[in-house]
């Protein structure tokens, strides 16, 4: 069997055929034919195959057999989950999606939100009752035209005090008001007598289409004499590679003598865009190896190498800033294309990672179709499910794998809710650190803030979790 997925060939499903199902009504799919498309993508791409017995090559004896198996389950999805390996630890990530267009448009950038983001914590002193913090804000949304701000806390959703069990329920309407609240610390710096007060102010939201642009924040910031670029970037997302090199073109244009690298809230993305960052960065090492994309045991004829270079689209070049070091702001929600980032850069340059430990990710997906082939081209109209299965893993030059467990910092500290501070400001907790450590000051021991009980991320876009190759023929 052999599979292409950077440059897609034709399949070949092992034993025998299960293409063609007669349906009652051609213009809809069956069930039994979807799953038998998730089964078959499944068998012909998973890396974790070996370890699913249901994935073997020779399991089924007959084609009854087989149909009987697939039947079993009551719909598409949860023959999917039957197939996942170790959902708890292991494969926390490949999903199916019975609409691949909205599928697409998440991959792109696209989702349908109100441009706010949140922490939540418990309230202190109780264990179900939870205040949120807004993290973030994304520029021309329904959100950024209110009073909200970073740091702006509620407590209450359309009046109702939110708590650990109705948080997911209430955020998922597709307008709803927060019932904003004061943080009172009673002038101490222990937590358990901290109060969430109510205040009268209620903000309204509305989710609507939005396509972000990953690159929420860039500026250059004087440090001493020398001169920081600094960079918040909040995805690895293809379509936005031009604007990411003119950001570089800005910060080569000013001389900058370091790079900061704001990954705290970047979940992953695309290997190829990854590739290209990692090249801006640097420049020197043209045409090495960046990462190494490995498959199962039946497709390590797909392995490939993402190498450093110089241009992409063919013609543009890249404006790389040829630096020995990098500082890397990381946290819990760094995932993937971050993480690979990471542990790609360190076998080439100094990488200072600062802020919280990674989520511990290094394994790709790209969107299987029910096509002949996988890919978007001849796709089946009759239905719209997709899936999109970690189908490989990604390794530096060393071959060394992200630890499952994440890649813990040089420098820790997370987000105090009593201060997140304005992102790119100098201030801001976090860059204020980074500044110190390039200034070469003393590491001041930063608290952990343990005390603080974070117990939900809203993640409006989950897609993003994602480490991704994009296949030629899905372009």
């Amino acid at each position: 069997m052999k599979i292409k997925f950077k440059y897609i060939s034709m399949i070949v499903l092992v034993g025998f055929s299960f293409s063609c199902f007669n349906d009652n009504d051609d213009d809809i799919a069956s069930d039994t034919s979807i799953k038998n498309f998730v089964w078959n993508s499944m068998n012909a791409t998973y890396l974790y195959k070996s370890e699913i017995n249901n994935l073997s090559n020779d399991r089924f004896g007959t084609n009854n057999e087989y149909l009987e198996f697939i039947d079993s389950f009551e719909d598409p999805e949860s023959l999917f989950e039957a197939l996942i390996y170790d959902r708890q630890i292991v494969d926390r990530f490949s999903l199916i999606s019975n609409n691949y267009y909205q599928l697409e448009q998440q991959l792109s950038g696209l989702s349908r939100i109100n441009g706010a983001e949140y922490n939540f914590y418990l309230v202190p002193g109780s264990s179900s009752e939870v205040f949120g913090i807004v993290r973030l804000i994304l520029p021309n949304t329904n959100a950024s035209n209110t009073n909200l701000l970073r740091g702006s806390i509620f407590n209450k959703i359309n009046g109702v005090q939110i708590t650990t069990n109705n948080l997911s329920s209430l955020l998922n309407n597709d307008s709803y008001s927060l019932n904003m609240a004061i943080y009172n610390d009673n002038d101490t710096d222990t937590a358990s007598d901290d109060e969430i007060i109510d205040s009268n102010e209620i903000i309204s939201l509305t989710k609507e289409e939005y396509n972000e642009n990953p690159i929420y924040s860039h500026s250059v910031i004087n440090v001493g004499p020398e001169k920081a670029g600094y960079l918040m970037y909040n995805g690895f997302i293809n379509e936005y590679n031009e604007e990411l090199n003119q950001v570089f073109g800005e910060f080569k244009s000013q001389n900058i003598d370091h790079l900061i690298l704001d990954l705290r809230y970047n979940s992953g993305g695309s290997i190829q865009t990854a590739t290209l960052l990692g090249s801006m960065i640097t420049g020197q090492f043209n045409n090495q190896i960046f990462t190494t994309l490995k498959y199962n045991d039946e497709l390590q004829s797909n392995n490939v190498n993402y190498n450093f270079t110089n241009n992409f689209n063919n013609d543009l070049i890249i404006n790389n800033l040829n630096l020995n070091k990098v500082y890397i702001i990381t946290s819990n929600r760094s995932a993937s294309a971050s993480e690979m980032m990471i542990n790609s850069l360190k076998c080439y340059i100094d990488v200072i990672q600062i802020g919280d430990e990674t989520v511990g990710k290094s394994q790709a997906s790209t969107i299987l179709y029910d096509s002949p082939n996988l890919s978007r081209n001849n796709v089946n109209s009759s239905h719209t499910y997709a899936i999109l299965p970690l189908i490989a893993i990604t390794v530096n030059k060393n071959d060394e794998e992200v630890p499952s467990s994440g890649i813990v910092p040089e420098i820790s500290i997370i987000e105090n809710p009593k201060e997140y501070g304005i992102i790119g400001d100098s201030s801001e907790p976090i860059l204020e650190l980074v500044l110190a450590e390039i200034q070469g000051f003393n590491r001041i021991p930063i608290s952990s803030n343990n005390s603080y009980n974070l117990v939900y991320e809203d993640d409006t876009n989950s897609i993003k979790n994602l480490m991704y190759v994009k296949s030629a023929s899905n372009k």
